[in-house]
């Protein structure tokens, strides 16, 4: 039972100080993004709607704004025990420098736990409802709509290229065309459908069900035309895949995110901003324990020459470079198409390895 006395001591300090840390960098940015959003107001966007929007996006500054509350809340916690001369007598008893580190980022996993939970479940759903006030539509459950979706399918004969003007969650279809090439990109035949309905899954495709369908044959021959009541269209597209198409990929969740990448592998296609996305939100965890590493380089070596204050600029400071540094490789992922998870990695892998140098340094 003893063994454990130094354990939860430096474990208990670190965690409330990354509470306060993350709980006050949180109610900050609600305090300024509620000002800012009082510029916006008007006849049909009140006070309150603006509340009700700002606490509806407050899990998304939450998610935002843990892994810069974990580094500093470590630096506050680890530089108090520093500034008390508690480091030292741990190091002289026999603790190493990366044990004591192990105990400081046992917190953070909590809020690793709590970054992954609010972007899978809560996040989604959040920021629907805070775009749907914005917007001022009804705070119902909104019906999701694409417009102007096109699709590309290869066939024996070609290719087969689908326009939809218009589809929805509840599986139906606006005017819809086909057009028909051969293998030498020659148009062989098109068809027009008004409308149609969600019919069936089979295999891997969705079938279609459209009605008023004209349909023009090119041959060598010449041009005939014919005119069927309802027709089948095979898509790689369901009604519950509308909303993917849609909404934005910071929106959406790692699951959503995944099934977004398989429908566009299916189509032969990719979304670079939703495989960045998909990447840093999963690599979330490391980035925490990165900064967390970073932050203990801070404290360790020369624990009475920094005061308090110092620290925590420098972890402010860490924590913005770190989010710009995200932002910058994400941005040079969507304009090279270079390796989105490489580039969601990039940053983690520089900040961890800032840290050990500077621990190794200062030992």
């Amino acid at each position: 039972m003893k063994a454990w006395i130094l354990p939860r001591y430096v474990i208990r300090s670190a965690l409330f100080a990354m509470m306060g840390a993350v709980a006050g960098l949180w109610l900050l940015q609600i305090i300024f993004a509620y000002l800012s959003e009082l510029e916006n107001l008007s006849e049909t966007y009140t006070y309150l709607d603006a509340l009700r929007f700002i606490l509806y996006r407050s899990p998304y500054f939450l998610v935002q704004f843990i892994p810069t509350g974990a580094l500093l809340g470590a630096v506050v916690g680890l530089g108090l025990l520093a500034g008390n001369s508690e480091l030292v007598v741990m190091r002289a008893s026999g603790v190493s420098v990366y044990r004591i580190i192990g105990y400081a980022m046992l917190p953070a996993f909590l809020f690793v736990v709590i970054s992954l939970v609010v972007n899978q479940f809560i996040l989604p759903t959040t920021n629907q409802k805070a775009s749907q006030i914005a917007t001022h539509t009804a705070t119902t459950d909104k019906l999701f709509t694409v417009n102007g979706y096109w699709a590309v399918n290869d066939t024996e004969q070609g290719q087969e290229i689908v326009y939809i003007s218009y589809a929805d969650s509840d599986g139906k279809l606006g005017a819809t065309k086909r057009y028909y090439l051969d293998k030498g990109a020659n148009l062989t035949g098109a068809t027009r459908a008004g409308s149609g309905v969600f019919h069936e899954q089979v295999g891997d495709d969705y079938q279609w069900q459209l009605t008023d369908v004209a349909q023009l044959t090119v041959g060598d021959t010449g041009v005939s035309r014919s005119f069927d009541m309802h027709k089948t269209l095979s898509l790689p597209l369901a009604p519950s895949d509308v909303h993917l198409l849609t909404k934005e990929a910071e929106d959406l969740s790692l699951t959503d995110l995944y099934a977004h990448h398989q429908l566009m592998s299916h189509q032969g296609k990719r979304s670079l901003r939703h495989e960045v996305a998909f990447w840093q939100k999963l690599l979330s965890p490391f980035a925490v324990l990165s900064l967390v590493l970073v932050a203990s380089s801070f404290v360790f070596g020369s624990l009475r020459s920094q005061g308090l204050g110092l620290r925590i600029v420098m972890a402010l400071l860490t924590g913005l470079l770190f989010s710009y540094l995200t932002d910058l490789t994400g941005f040079v992922a969507l304009a090279t198409g270079f390796s989105p998870f490489f580039m969601a990695l990039l940053p983690i892998i520089i900040s961890a390895g800032v840290g050990i140098y500077l621990l190794q340094r200062r030992q």
